[in-house]
């Protein structure tokens, strides 16, 4: 049975979701127009579930990318935007839902192995992937193809390390599997909330190659979050990972919803410091947005537009 399905973007046999104005040039109205292989960014949206649930996570992550749509292809385009170095591959579209739990984390597995094929077929080595939906086990495939071109280090922000056990697939244990597998020379999670990671988690933690900080440390206002990604990236600046997790957003609808957290201002800023500095990017990963109603939608799709666009605008 199909689970999953890919549904590439063909701009003659797909209308996608934006208005048209006279007098504007809509992100939709360039899309058109892309040229995939020589895009420098490749745009994939995912709209699953499987991930959070079988890691016991709030729904609405299938719809993070139907919101994201809804609001980026209708943003204004200009050319020192640097949307026109950007295509748009398509998307994977979760068809079936899990019996159960242990269901639920086989798909998991089918969507690595969907998500993993689906790049190495379409993505050139010098391309930046931009995933926009689902939850966080879709870094696992993200990082197994990164980590093929070059070797990989990731930047996570994010309330929690995703470092559980991998006794079985979900999107609480990506980064056990990637260090397991030997994906990663480096692996920092910045923003950790002290009370939702366990002992296993934070006996990873100590692991040589792994760096971290806890929200908690933030909030003393000793530690700057903009200066330990930047020192990360200036220490490894060669082929990074960077991962944000939308749970680390106070009060966004994501699958592990908090009212404690990084504003989306404070988050903005750093993504635009970003081009401040000579760092080679292999990939974003917008991960685990989950709204559940009109508003939630609004919240989340000028979100993740307004990241997208931050991160094309300040890499170099």
């Amino acid at each position: 049975m199909s689970v999953f399905e890919f549904q590439p973007y063909d701009p003659l046999k797909r209308k996608l979701p934006y208005l048209i104005r006279n007098g504007e040039k809509r992100v939709g109205d360039q899309i058109k127009n892309q040229q995939l292989k020589s895009a420098k960014f490749v745009l994939i949206g995912i709209s699953e579930n499987v991930g959070p649930q079988a890691n016991l996570g709030r729904p609405g992550s299938e719809n993070a990318f139907a919101a994201f749509s809804k609001v980026f292809f209708n943003t204004q385009f200009y050319p020192d935007s640097k949307i026109d170095q950007l295509a748009f591959l398509g998307q994977i579209n979760q068809i079936a839902q899990p019996n159960d739990r242990p269901q639920a984390c086989e798909y998991v597995k089918q969507l690595d192995t969907m998500l993993y094929n689906i790049l190495s077929d379409n993505v050139a080595a010098n391309q930046i992937p931009i995933i926009v939906g689902g939850g966080h086990n879709n870094a696992l495939p993200l990082m197994r193809w990164a980590a093929k071109q070059n070797p990989l280090s990731v930047v996570n922000i994010d309330a929690h390390a995703d470092l559980r056990d991998t006794d079985k697939r979900h999107s609480g244990n990506s980064f056990s599997f990637a260090l397991e597998e030997g994906l990663l020379k480096n692996y920092a999670v910045f923003g950790l909330h002290e009370a939702f990671n366990n002992e296993i988690i934070r006996t990873q933690l100590k692991q040589k190659n792994v760096h971290y900080r806890f929200f908690e440390d933030y909030l003393t206002r000793k530690f700057s979050l903009k200066e330990d990604v930047l020192n990360f990236l200036e220490d490894n600046p060669q082929h990074i990972g960077l991962e944000l997790d939308m749970d680390a957003l106070a009060f966004m609808p994501s699958s592990a919803f908090s009212p404690s957290g990084w504003s989306l201002d404070e988050i903005r800023s750093m993504v635009l410091h970003l081009g401040h500095s000579e760092i080679k990017f292999a990939y974003l990963n917008l991960t685990e947005a989950a709204p559940l109603d009109d508003r939630e939608d609004l919240i989340v799709g000028k979100a993740l537009s307004y990241l997208v666009r931050d991160f094309c605008a300040s890499v170099k």
